[in-house]
């Protein structure tokens, strides 16, 4: 071969959901790729390669060459943070160069302490209940509850509970829902965009009163990431809390949750 090279590079990429095309003219330079890192190694100088298998090592540091840090690997709808490894074979004059690329993946954003984590007790009843101009028309319920930590690690589960105190119709399901809450833009003007990233259903059919209904959801590796906050982009996440009447009546209540990862 003419040599062997390894290239590792790390992007943002970014694009705006189609009711903010258009808004502002801004947005078409701020949702451009922004390059966080871009090396290239030359892993093996010209020689013949033997047949068979050969193993060459080799390593690389990890730093950025500007003043962003590395963010963790995500895999969003508007936004997206990926880091790949690509090696080339060089054959000479009369042959084409061989490529293979892969996705690696980067665990960053990690704080030497835990952050405080405050339980989040909740009471939803219509009373409680958001954007509701007449409460006579809604059946009457009382669910009472908790959501465990609001600054949650982002290697372990969400946990807590609902208790259906009381409830004028049956119960058809109760489920957890993880939103990502994605931010693109800059001074000019931001396009803010919700999506449904897991929907987990934790209880079926009218369940008993007064009896604590567990509440447990894993983050998924790649489609989440630590809480993420720059000039261009936000990454965010909520928790909706989803309950189902018999007669399809929904019953939400919405819950902002900070992602960490904390040093090993």
């Amino acid at each position: 071969s003419s040599g062997i090279n390894a290239e590792y590079g790390g992007v943002v990429t970014m694009q705006l959901s189609s009711k903010s095309v258009g808004l502002f003219e801004a947005f078409y330079n701020s949702v451009k790729p922004i390059q966080l890192i871009s090396i290239n190694l030359e892993v093996s100088k010209s020689g013949k390669v033997q047949s068979g298998i050969t193993t060459i090592p080799f390593e690389f540091p990890l730093t950025t060459k500007t003043t962003r840090p590395l963010y963790d690997t995500y895999h969003g709808v508007f936004v997206s943070i990926q880091y790949t490894l690509k090696a080339e074979i060089r054959r000479g004059y009369l042959s084409k160069p061989i490529f293979k690329q892969l996705e690696f993946v980067v665990a960053a954003g990690k704080v030497p302490k835990a952050p405080d984590q405050p339980e989040i007790p909740f009471l939803i009843t219509p009373e409680s209940l958001e954007n509701i101009t007449h409460t006579r028309t809604v059946p009457k319920f009382r669910f009472s509850g908790k959501l465990d930590r609001a600054v949650c690690d982002i290697e372990k589960p969400l946990a807590g509970h609902i208790i259906l105190e009381s409830s004028a119709k049956p119960i058809k399901s109760i489920e957890i829902q993880l939103v990502r809450v994605e931010t693109c833009g800059c001074a000019e003007g931001y396009a803010k965009d919700a999506t449904e990233i897991q929907n987990v259903q934790i209880a079926d059919g009218d369940i008993i009163r007064n009896v604590p209904i567990p509440i447990h959801m894993v983050f998924p590796k790649l489609f989440t990431c630590v809480t993420t906050a720059t000039n261009n982009f936000k990454i965010e996440f909520e928790v909706n809390l989803v309950i189902v009447l018999e007669d399809d009546h929904l019953i939400t209540e919405n819950f902002p949750i900070k992602l960490y990862r904390p040093e090993d």
